[in-house]
């Protein structure tokens, strides 16, 4: 039954497919060159609601993710406000921006358009590069559930999530205990009482000298600002509801994208 409901899936989206697969040609995806036979995988082995076709299941690409996505961040926090990209208001705008454009092809008109500069490229991602997935340019699960085929097309993803989306449909739980947490990890908490009660943050280096970044977002009708922490001030923090400490009922814990997600 498994088996002949997924051939059904498969041949119910042919038409994403080709659609798919000559994005992906004219882009030039060293994955999927004309004349591919690659087929898309319609599963979602995890049942988190992410198409198995979107994980990056080789070591390599979640290496290069985990470069990239903290890097991108980073770099952002650390130039001056006006040179941010006018789209990153917050934490989850920032969350949303690397995410995003670290899936991207790092060429060499993507380097002009950003404008971010990195001593040496972290690599390249193969499996798949943004925006040639079936899924096109809607990114992230906005619906709770798993993953089906109809999803590709009903409005079960797109470009915006908040916070609460991000952390709810987009990742999963590691720990509580955020020494185990690793570069591109996330950092989510819930402030009660707030207008905007989700935030979250990004760990751009684990270890010793580990530090997080994150958009404090606007406040009082003020814009909000771009923050390099080193993780010891933030544990030290004067305001307990911001430590990530196990004690804190405030901090959810250390997240981790699904499309990381598989053997670590």
């Amino acid at each position: 039954m498994v088996a002949a409901l997924a051939v059904l899936a498969v041949a119910g989206s042919e038409t994403w497919v080709r659609q798919w697969r000559h994005r992906a040609d004219a882009a030039g995806s060293r994955s999927h060159r004309s004349g591919s036979q690659t087929a898309v995988v319609w599963t979602d082995r995890f049942g988190d609601g992410t198409p198995d076709f979107l994980r990056l299941t080789n070591p390599a690409d979640r290496a290069a993710f985990r470069r990239w996505f903290p890097s991108i961040a980073e770099y952002e926090a650390m130039r001056p406000r006006a040179e941010v990209p006018a789209e990153i208001t917050d934490c989850a705008s920032l969350l949303r921006y690397a995410y995003r454009e670290a899936l991207k092809s790092h060429t060499a008109s993507w380097f002009e358009d950003t404008g971010i500069e990195v001593a040496a490229p972290p690599g390249e991602i193969r499996g798949w590069t943004y925006p040639h997935s079936p899924l096109g340019a809607e990114l992230f699960r906005v619906r709770p559930g798993p993953f089906e085929p109809a999803d590709a097309t009903n409005g079960a993803f797109a470009q915006f999530a908040d916070a609460k989306t991000l952390v709810e449909r987009n990742a999963y739980f590691v720990s509580r205990d955020v020494r185990v947490a690793e570069p591109g990890d996330l950092l989510f908490y819930r402030q009660f009482g707030q207008s905007s009660p989700w935030h979250s943050m990004i760990v751009v280096e684990a270890g010793p000298q580990a530090r997080v970044v994150y958009d404090t977002g606007p406040s009082q009708g003020h814009a909000g600002e771009l923050r390099r922490v080193a993780l010891s001030d933030l544990l030290d923090h004067p305001e307990p509801q911001w430590r990530p400490v196990a004690g804190n009922p405030n901090f959810l814990g250390v997240y981790r994208w699904n499309i990381l997600r598989g053997p670590e």
